[in-house]
């Protein structure tokens, strides 16, 4: 049987092929593909060829890690059943090209361990369950430690910055403030206040989330934190980060690198949406 998968063949060149799917074994099930999303930091990167070096990387790929779709064939024993809506955060079944991320294609056959049964009416909302997790490990650290100060200052209202925000409301903090320099996206915050950096004039910040994979600011977050404030790079960074050494030092500031999510993120993040605590719209 075969799939047709969206293949970035080199940078800025993209085909639909017919690939091969491979025969269900235990533990797997078929997932007919609704929605996928498209990332604008990794996968951006992906097309225009700007992605550092990274393990699994290459050409021809398939992207693709936001899909949503529903399970179409399950053997005898398997623990989700056909009908079932998943979020599937990428896969690795097909030959012949590179599956970084692996999940833009119209079939998946995917182990029913790595993928989440999600509610059927949240529809292409559900993509953003990869950006939600993710979210939520920058402050959880994967649910293997303590959790991390939350943000008071984030960068960026894109969706990252948005599910950010929102995640730390729920959980009851104090609302964070968000600074966005483009007035489209400044647009549509919940119970917290987005401005522009030279609108605010604040310099005790706890902990700096930086959700908008700009290289170039850490030297200015440096300057808007407490002594012994944070700055969290959730962001993705094409580009080396630098920062000028005296500054971070009279501060003894901390810089932590907040990577992908790990499993309790995501279950966390679907019982905060069907509780209805978390919106993706």
């Amino acid at each position: 049987m075969k799939a047709t998968a969206v293949v970035f063949d080199n940078p800025k060149q993209l085909s639909l092929q017919a690939l091969d799917l491979p025969s269900l074994q235990e533990g797997q099930v078929e997932v007919a593909v609704q929605y996928s999303g498209i990332s604008t930091g990794t996968e951006r990167m992906l097309w225009d060829g700007s992605m550092p070096p990274f393990p699994g990387m290459g050409y021809p790929l398939v992207p693709g890690y936001e899909t949503v779709g529903q399970v179409v064939r399950a053997p005898l024993g398997a623990k989700l059943k056909e009908g079932q809506t998943v979020f599937v955060p990428g896969a690795n079944c097909f030959t012949g090209v590179r599956s970084l991320f692996g999940g833009a294609a119209s079939r998946l056959v995917v182990s029913d361990q790595k993928i989440l049964p999600v509610a059927n009416d949240l529809g292409s909302d559900a993509v953003l369950f990869a950006l939600a997790a993710t979210a939520y490990h920058a402050v959880s650290g994967g649910g293997h430690q303590e959790p991390y100060n939350p943000p008071d200052l984030i960068i960026g209202h894109g969706v990252m910055g948005r599910l950010l925000a929102r995640l730390t409301v729920a959980a009851g903090f104090p609302p964070p403030t968000v600074w966005e320099t483009n007035a489209e996206r400044a647009k549509g915050a919940e119970g917290y206040k987005v401005v522009q950096p030279q609108d605010d004039d604040h310099k005790g910040y706890q902990a700096i989330y930086d959700v908008s994979g700009d290289s170039s600011l850490l030297d200015k977050l440096i300057q808007r934190i407490r002594p012994g404030g944070e700055v969290v790079l959730a962001g993705f960074y094409k580009d080396n980060l630098q920062f000028a050494y005296a500054p971070a030092f009279m501060r003894e500031a901390r810089i932590r690198v907040a990577a992908e999510w790990k499993r309790p993120d995501l279950l966390a993040v679907n019982e905060l949406v069907n509780s209805g605590q978390l919106s993706l719209k």
